[in-house]
This record gives structure tokens, C-alpha cells and sequence, in this order.
């Protein structure tokens, strides 16, 4: 663990970029100043104008920041008869130049602009910003989804696993970080600064993030681990205030991932912080052996509403006002479970849940389905109370992937498959 927090802060020394107070935004528009960096040679004035830029863009209206982005669609945008015309002749020549003209024509201005507007201090997490805010825009304005081509595409570059850095969280990690903890937790709310350390100072828990240099003090994602013996099969027993801190421990427990940056919705950072987690786990504490994932099933309750007129099991489930009343139908629910995690696709052959997807297509197996695991609010409306143990596997995890990605099959364990065989044999089918 030291290694590690060594590392991040000599990565953070060296390429940490803090932004300073920006300067108010000049006089001039922004579509003018866009054009003038994009002309730009020299390195200082570069920086200045993107500065600037960005200072006018933070001091934008909503209605300002639409019509700014309708500029970069249009005014910004590749010129298709360009394109064409450097196509033919790359592919009459096949010249370095001519091909170096097809790229140079291939791409949009825009992103040449998100490059130099990168080179300002904190310029990174305003981009991001910048993003979120395209993407509330784009279900009214679909044309403006070109943009976000562009900024998915650098973004992929930008925040390249090679670039990232993983850092050990504990109570004495910078409070403003953990407040931003606190904030982003997306699975299992974390009501007070008392309860967050309840998750970070036992010898028995631990939580990982990523960082990027350039946003040293904004995680990218986050996972919160809990040492256990055995698998668990309940996230209440796992958060119990009064649960007492296991000593002898072989199993990590997944239990909460959250990604942090909603402007970096679609970028993958999950996949990379569960692997390098494993590493340091399996270095630091060779007593662990498993490594599982105790996951909810958000997906479930719309499966099993649209199940309901034509199954009774499935009707009653959804008819159950407490955990207390799906009590007697816990095995249903986990056969039922089985059912959706096993059967339901999507139309490209991949399972319709989303955690289901991520941690299959990480390399995880279907290990076990537990009922009343979730016996929250959340947990009762967004999967009746179940949830899903992921096995990761070190010596599986690459030939579950190349079976899951290459022939969509869903490895699971013998007991959940004896769930859906169950249900076969009481005829109960979809």
C-alpha cells in the first residue's frame, strides 16, 4: 500500500497541472477567439487564448453555451468534398504526404480546437464539464452528437489506462477528496462523514481510485472492498454499524463501484481498476484467495413486471410490499433471477442488465444469486432484494472474457444453473 500512495503523489508531483484563478473573459467573442488559436503558432499565446476561451465559456449562459456548440457542429466541421477528394488521391498514390492530407482533411476542426484548449491550466476538467453539459443538450439536439464523437474519441486517448493512477483511499486521504467520495457514491449512499469511516479505517476494508494527473484532486471511479470469511451474501451484514471487523479474512468483496464523472460517460475505466486492484490486494495480502463481487440487479423489476400477466411467481414478486411479505417466495426470486441473468438478451446477444454486462464482459463468472441480500428501499424497488455474487477468477478472467465477447455465453456456476434447471423441471418457463 505504500508503494502505492508513493507512487501517486510522485505521479501527481510531476505532471499535476492546478489550475489558478482564471482571468475574466476579454471582450472579444468566443467564436473569434476559437479562430485565432486555432491560427496560432506560438506556445504562449496559444495558452493565453485558451484560457481565455475557457474563462468566456464558464461565464456562459445555458442559452449562450447552446449557440456555442451549434458553432463547433457547423462552422467547425469537416468538409466532405475535401475529405473525398483526398481519399481518391491517397488511394491513387499511396504517398506519405497524401495520406498525411487525408487525416489532416478526416478530421474535424473541432478537435484540433479541444486540443489547444487543453494546453490551459485545468483545462482537462473544464473539457469534461464541458461535455456533461453537451450531453443534457443532446436529447433535444441530436445534430450536436457529433461533438461528442469528437470528445469520445479524444477523451479515449486522454484518459488511456497508461495515463491513470491508482491510489489507496483511506481516513487519511485530504478531506476534500472524501468529501467527493461521500458525494459520488452511487450503489450504497453513505449517509455522514461517520459512516464513510466506518468504510475506510477498519483493518477489514479498503477502497481504491483512479486518478487522473491532469484532475489530481477529482476521482474518476472508485471501488470499496470489504475483507470477509467466505462469500457474503447480504450487503446489510456487510455495512452493519455493529458488525464486529474479521480478522481472518480470504475472500474480497466488490461492493460498490461508482464512476464519478458523469462527462466521462462512456469511457471505460472499470474494466483496469478491478484487475490492478486484484494485483495489489494479491500482493499485500496472500491470505486472500477469491475475489467476488456482491452486485445489484437493476434491471430486474422491469423484466419481471413485463413477466407478471403470464407468471404468477413473477406477480407475486412484484405484488410483495416488504422484504417481510417476499420472504416465502426467496427461492422464486432466485429462480427467477437466474432466468433474467441466464436468458435475457439484448438484440446483439449481450444480457440486457448493465452490471451483468460490465463484469461478464471483465472476465467474471455468475458465481451465486442471493434473495433479501438488499433489504433497503432501493434495493426492494430496483431488484426485490436480490443480488448477484461475480466470481473473478485470475486464472479464468481472460478465457470468460474471449467466450463472453466472441460467442456472448454467459459463464456461470453449477448451483445457478441448478436454479434455471429448477425451473425447467416445475415447467415454469418464460
Amino acid at each position: 500500500m505504500a508503494r502505492i500512495a508513493f507512487f501517486s503523489e510522485l505521479m501527481s508531483t510531476i505532471f499535476e497541472r492546478r489550475a489558478t484563478t482564471p482571468p475574466g473573459p476579454s471582450q472579444r467573442p468566443i467564436t473569434e477567439l476559437c479562430d485565432a488559436l486555432l491560427s496560432s503558432q506560438g506556445e504562449v499565446s496559444g495558452v493565453r487564448l485558451a484560457r481565455d476561451i475557457l474563462s468566456h465559456y464558464r461565464a456562459m449562459s445555458a442559452e449562450a453555451r447552446r449557440a456555442f456548440f451549434d458553432h463547433l457542429a457547423q462552422a467547425l466541421d469537416l468538409d466532405p468534398a475535401a475529405v473525398i477528394e483526398a481519399a481518391k488521391r491517397y488511394g491513387a498514390s499511396h504517398a506519405p504526404g497524401d495520406l498525411a492530407r487525408l487525416s489532416r482533411e478526416a478530421e474535424p476542426r473541432r478537435q484540433e480546437l479541444f486540443r489547444r484548449l487543453n494546453q490551459a491550466p485545468g483545462a482537462t476538467e473544464t473539457l469534461v464539464r464541458m461535455r456533461l453539459d453537451l450531453l443534457r443538450l443532446l436529447p433535444d439536439a441530436p445534430r450536436l452528437g457529433v461533438i461528442d464523437t469528437d470528445f469520445q474519441h479524444l477523451f479515449a486517448s486522454w484518459f488511456n489506462r497508461g495515463f491513470l493512477v491508482l491510489r489507496h483511499i483511506d481516513w487519511r486521504t485530504p478531506a476534500n477528496i472524501l468529501e467527493k467520495i461521500i458525494e459520488y457514491e452511487a450503489v450504497h449512499a453513505i449517509n455522514d462523514w461517520h459512516d464513510l469511516q466506518r468504510r475506510l479505517r477498519p483493518d477489514d476494508r479498503r477502497c481504491f481510485a483512479f486518478f487522473h494527473p491532469a484532475m489530481p484532486e477529482e476521482p474518476l471511479i472508485f471501488v470499496e472492498v470489504a475483507l470477509c470469511k467466505g462469500i457474503p451474501g447480504s450487503v446489510q451484514a456487510l455495512l452493519a454499524e455493529e458488525r464486529s471487523a474479521e480478522t481472518e479474512f480470504d475472500t474480497a468483496v466488490f461492493y460498490s463501484i461508482s464512476n464519478c464523472q458523469e462527462g466521462l460517460r462512456g469511457i471505460s475505466f472499470g474494466n483496469s481498476l478491478i484487475k490492478q486492484v486484484v494485483e495489489e490486494l494479491k500482493r499485500d495480502l496472500p491470505q486472500v484467495s477469491r475475489f467476488v463481487t456482491l452486485s445489484p440487479i437493476p434491471g430486474l423489476v422491469r423484466w419481471l413486471k413485463e413477466r407478471a400477466p403470464e407468471r404468477p411467481e413473477a406477480a407475486a414478486l412484484i405484488e410483495a410490499a416488504d422484504p417481510e411479505t417476499l420472504r416465502p417466495h426467496a427461492e422464486d426470486l432466485r429462480r427467477l433471477t437466474a432466468e433474467y441473468l441466464l436468458k435475457a438478451k439484448r438484440g446483439d446477444g449481450l444480457p440486457v442488465d448493465p452490471v451483468a454486462r460490465f463484469h461478464l464482459g471483465n472476465g467474471a463468472a455468475l458465481h451465486d444469486i442471493h434473495a433479501l441480500a438488499d433489504i433497503s428501499a432501493n434495493g426492494l424497488r430496483q431488484s426485490r432484494t436480490a443480488m448477484v455474487n461475480y466470481l473473478y477468477d485470475p486464472e479464468k478472467v481472460e478465457q470468460n472474457n474471449e467466450c463472453f465477447v466472441t460467442q456472448r455465453e454467459v459463464t456461470a456456476s453449477k448451483q445457478v444453473h441448478a436454479l434455471l434447471a429448477q425451473r425447467n423441471t416445475t415447467g415454469r418457463r418464460q
